[in-house]
């Protein structure tokens, strides 16, 4: 039984979810089978990117990133899915070593029109690195139940 409905869901409300130490083994796991591209598979091509060194991929960090929403509060919240995400920055990269948790910002809170049991909550994401810089930033959308389908809102 979900413990979070679209009502717990208040515009302006921030929060900090989580931590994960990202590791040399799991940059280079990842890079293996999703994206191997050479910054994100050998030290040497790291440090003569852009990236400054060896560097996870920018979808590795939004993986990172899901999982924390998901322990956060998703998996405890009645989430109907997601209408998809308007956007995505990856602002710092994220090194070996780095210790990176969630930040969820509340943008919007509404209701659906064609779906009363339902209501959509806009989101900002950021993963943010030791010392609070953001590594990734994602504004996304996501449904959720209502817990009173049927009330009226003021």
């Amino acid at each position: 039984m979900p413990e979070l409905f679209w009502e717990d869901f208040v515009e302006g409300d921030v929060k900090t979810f989580g931590s994960h130490t990202v590791t040399e083994a799991e940059i280079i796991d990842f890079a293996r089978q999703f994206d191997p591209q050479p910054m994100h598979l050998d030290h040497a091509a790291g440090a003569a990117s852009m990236l400054g060194g060896l560097a996870a991929s920018g979808w590795h960090s939004c993986a990172i990133m899901m999982r924390l929403i998901c322990d956060g509060f998703l998996l405890r919240a009645a989430g109907m899915g997601s209408p998809g995400v308007t956007e995505t920055r990856w602002r710092e990269p994220v090194h070996p070593g780095d210790v990176v948790t969630l930040r969820r910002t509340i943008l919007e809170s509404r209701t659906s029109k064609s779906r009363p049991e339902m209501g959509l909550v806009t989101f900002r994401f950021e993963l943010l690195k030791t010392g609070g810089t953001v590594a990734v930033d994602q504004v996304v959308v996501v449904m959720f139940g209502r817990r009173n389908p049927g009330a009226r809102l003021a």
